[in-house]
């Protein structure tokens, strides 16, 4: 039995061994991205941004102002929708409307529902309003820089390409719980974006993202609408696969957006990870099982158990944590960042470990207060 045990430890040690060097890779990459010049351009099409909503989520206000505080010499209209007209993310839209009266805005309720993704009935209740041919969707819990409309209309300009996207990082809410927030936002700083760069890097995948997704209203009409999305739980990563099926390239600019997380329990933070987790497995069985290698630390911690904690299982432990911790250091740099504290690394990622194991088991995802069943073509319908 001890020499069984010995066997597993190392090949556990091997595997976490292998994770940092993925937590390296990645920190090189993500340099070499953020290095990439953007494209100089005097081209400023006029823009409709659509900005789907649902009740009133934490900093919702600061996010949404800076999306009315771009510096861009083109026209800008914003179309804000939701289901009901009482949904109190319209006082937040109403309260700037008054403070950038000179603003081009529009207000779509509409109850109209065309499918189990209420995201996508929303936006295909906008549409009608946009009035310019550049369209661009952007979640109500994205926070941008000055320059991002710029940057976007820039890539979609280029020869080829169809749809741009943008990475993010997680911006813990200022009025939410501050380990859950914490903790949330760095799983997307720190595991979720150097994922994302290093697989666009490397080829093995063109993530579309819901913090910004930009194309032409040809192209969409081309996809078949929004309502091609109606029944789609990752409606943003199969838009982008849709444009891309059509022989179109999808750029992601070198910059970020913020995400701003606000789970405030466990619970919320659990369940809310586990529908990112199983949608991935969904939609990207193969990149989802290959994602084992990224948790290079609760590999090497359970090699440490089962080798006794013997001085080279400690070493192992100490140089997949010091990976992660210069991983993090790294993209809070690039990025300008700052998702959580250091010492809740170790933490953040036995987290994401457990959510791992989870979502490789169940069919069913939890998503604004309901279950959802969904299919191996990643369409869902609500349990």
């Amino acid at each position: 039995m001890n020499e069984l045990f010995l066997e597993i430890g190392w090949a556990l040690a091997a595997i976490a061994l292998m994770g940092a060097a993925y937590a390296l890779l990645a920190a090189l990459l993500v340099g070499r991205f953020m290095r990439r010049e953007p494209r100089a351009t005097d081209h400023s099409p006029a823009v409709t941004i659509l900005k789907p909503l649902h009740q009133g989520e934490p900093d919702l206000l600061q996010n949404l102002e800076t999306f009315f505080a771009q510096n861009y010499s083109g026209p800008v209209q914003i179309v804000f929708g939701v289901h009901d007209e009482a949904d109190p993310a319209m006082e937040t839209v109403r309260a700037l409307q008054a403070k950038y009266p000179q603003a081009d805005t529009a207000i779509v309720a509409d109850t109209a529902l065309y499918g189990a993704n209420a995201k996508i009935s929303n936006l295909i209740n906008m549409l009608p309003l946009a009035r310019h041919d550049t369209l661009i969707l952007s979640d109500s819990d994205i926070a941008v820089g000055t320059s991002w409309l710029t940057q976007v209309t820039a890539a979609l300009s280029r020869p080829g390409v169809g749809i741009v996207t943008c990475l993010y990082t997680g911006e813990p809410a200022k009025d939410g719980h501050r380990l859950w927030s914490s903790l949330a936002a760095m799983g997307t700083s720190y595991e979720f974006l150097p994922n994302a760069v290093l697989g666009t890097s490397l080829g093995l995948a063109a993530p579309c993202m819901g913090s910004t997704i930009a194309l032409k209203r040809e192209t969409l009409d081309e996809v078949g609408g929004f309502a091609a999305f109606a029944d789609q739980l990752a409606d943003d990563y199969e838009i982008g696969r849709a444009v891309r099926a059509k022989g179109y390239t999808l750029a992601i600019p070198a910059m970020g957006v913020g995400h701003t997380t606000a789970d405030n329990s466990l619970s919320d933070l659990f369940h809310h990870e586990l529908r990112w987790n199983r949608t991935i497995r969904m939609v990207n069985p193969a990149g989802h099982l290959g994602s084992i290698v990224t948790h290079g630390f609760a590999f090497a911690l359970m090699a440490a158990l089962m080798l006794d904690f013997s001085a080279a299982s400690l070493a192992i432990l100490a140089v997949t944590l010091v990976s992660r911790l210069f991983l993090k250091y790294r993209i809070d740099g690039l990025f300008g960042t700052y998702a959580g504290p250091y010492w809740l690394v170790p933490l953040r990622d036995m987290l994401s470990f457990v959510v791992f194991v989870t979502s490789l088991f169940g069919e069913t995802v939890h998503w604004r207060g309901a279950d959802f069943a969904v299919e191996p073509s990643g369409a869902m319908s609500q349990v």
